[in-house]
């Protein structure tokens, strides 16, 4: 209703919003600036250390991959001119292209692919399964990276092409950064520069062309092939207000919105001005993610009260708006369009207040304060988490609700404290279908405990399982594993889907070389 009530007005207000920040939209884009207003303000720089959307957005700009995923996910050379795997598939030879070069200058070595990986394999899903084969890494010189192996990694490509929070390269020197601890010298080798000197969180994001970036001569697709930087300059002005957002673009202040608000679809669908389009055609998932750390949701049979309460169109509706073209309901952690999906998991989510009344008052509850860190200047999530709220009062739960900005619940979802001493219960978050398609992929199937994702769900079994679905003979096994975990990770509530939906981005005309994906690629853009 918050947000019901917030809207009737923003339509309107939008066309005649007042004098924009000026800071952040001085002057109308010239030929050479690109200005996307992204989904979120970015406060965090490090893509490794955080699995922000948005951060990995930023990490695409400045960082490059040894292999990227093409439009059909399958694994192509980006920095890596190829491979040799010996005779048995325990040794890979991976060597770097020629001519790569960091922001400083200084060349992209094996030594500072093999820090980034093992930097990466720590925080990863993907990665945790690969460093468990990795017996060692060697470079036999400064363009060749070998990882030796205990056992054949037959997924070894399709790992380090990652689609989203991908193995970035960055510097030895910062590589050697501890996992856990943020890096925030920004130096990289992709096809654009971030500018620390003009970086003002909540208001504005920087980024200039690479003019020593050699590009593949392949076409772009996806996270793959050439990536061209036609612009000289990129600027993300932060616009968390909708009708902000709307104006600017509708007056063409910026040439790019995101993701505009569901609401205000058809308000841009007025201008002859500005296309349309839906960029990832798998869409993206919705979900509550339980503290499994700290009571109360530390006890599963809580856990499950709360899953049978969910009504996944209420969630829906909240924060996609009432076209439900645009929007599904998915009782599933396999999202509807990836390879596992096979149905409704209806026996799990019968979405019944009173079933889920009655499994509270048996689960042991004691009234523990549930706390949830929701955003208030994020559209498609910050609904999610005033639905949870309200859903956990109706079922006699003790709920606090802690809003702030996105950057702070990113920062806070950090702590493993209970929430009297600054930690949390339940945060919502949304993610690409195709980057949560497999048991290597996602977080929200997996349970390695401490070194797992936030929420740090435990269990021995779901890992097992993951091991066993990479190794396995054929498809068909794959296939029959990865339901088989999807179902166990649903029934233990390591997390709660909400729903899935699809977003129009909205651009400018006169913007040319959109391309598709689950993250907005600035190579191949340019105006005309």
């Amino acid at each position: 209703m918050k947000r019901r009530q917030f809207l009737q007005g923003t339509a309107a207000a939008a066309l005649f919003a007042p004098t924009l920040a000026r800071e952040a939209l001085a002057q109308a884009p010239s030929a050479s600036v690109l200005k996307m207003a992204p989904q979120a303000n970015l406060t965090s720089l490090d893509p490794i250390w955080t699995t922000a959307t948005v951060t990995n957005n930023h990490g695409y700009y400045v960082y490059d991959t040894l292999y990227g995923g093409d439009l059909d996910l399958k694994p192509q050379p980006q920095m890596a001119e190829g491979h040799e795997i010996s005779a048995d598939g325990k040794v890979w030879k991976i060597k770097l292209r020629e001519g790569l070069a960091f922001h400083d200058g200084q060349p992209v070595r094996s030594a500072d692919c093999i820090e980034s990986l093992k930097r990466w394999c720590q925080r990863d899903p993907y990665g945790q399964l690969l460093i468990k084969a990795v017996e060692a890494w060697g470079a036999p010189d400064e363009r060749t990276i070998e990882i030796k192996l205990t056992r054949p990694f037959p997924m070894m490509l399709d790992c380090m092409a990652k689609a989203d929070n991908p193995p970035f390269i960055m510097p030895e020197r910062l590589a050697k950064t501890e996992a856990t601890k943020q890096v925030t010298d920004m130096t990289g080798s992709g096809p654009y520069k971030f500018v620390a000197s003009e970086y003002v969180s909540g208001s504005r994001v920087v980024y200039e062309k690479n003019e020593a970036y050699k590009p593949r001569s392949e076409p772009p697709s996806r996270n793959a092939g050439g990536k061209v930087a036609h612009f000289k300059r990129i600027e993300w002005p932060i616009l968390p207000d909708p009708a902000t957002a709307a104006a600017a673009l509708t007056k063409g202040e910026i040439d790019w919105w995101e993701r505009p608000l569901a609401d205000l679809q058809p308000l841009l669908a007025r201008s002859p001005d500005i296309t349309r389009e839906v960029i990832d055609k798998n869409g993206r998932g919705s979900i509550m993610r339980l503290n499994h750390l700290q009571p109360p949701f530390d006890n599963p049979k809580v856990r499950a009260a709360v899953r049978l309460a969910v009504n996944q169109e209420d969630y829906m509706r909240a924060s996609q708006g009432d076209d439900t073209t645009a929007w599904q309901v998915c009782r599933n952690l396999w999202w509807r369009g990836t390879p596992y999906y096979t149905g409704e998991l209806e026996d799990l989510m019968p979405q019944s207040v009173d079933k889920a009344k009655a499994a509270l008052k048996d689960s042991g509850y004691k009234g523990e304060k549930v706390v949830i860190i929701n955003p208030t200047d994020f559209p498609d999530i910050g609904p999610l988490g005033d639905v949870t709220y309200e859903l956990l009062k109706s079922i006699g739960m003790n709920v606090e609700m802690a809003a702030s900005d996105w950057g702070t619940v990113i920062q806070r979802r950090n702590s493993r404290e209970p929430v009297e001493k600054g930690g949390w219960s339940i945060f919502h978050t949304t993610g690409a279908a195709v980057g949560w398609g497999n048991p290597a992929l996602s977080n929200l199937v997996r349970g390695p405990g401490d070194k797992g994702w936030f929420g740090w769900w435990t269990n021995a079994k779901a890992e097992e399982m993951a091991e066993e679905w990479l190794y396995a003979p054929d498809e068909a096994k794959q296939k029959q594993v990865a339901v088989a975990l999807g179902r166990l990770a649903l029934e233990e509530c390591a997390t709660i889907p909400l729903g899935q939906f699809v977003i129009k981005t909205a651009y400018r005309k006169g913007l040319t070389g959109m391309l598709p994906g689950s993250a907005p690629y600035p190579w191949g853009l340019k105006r005309g």
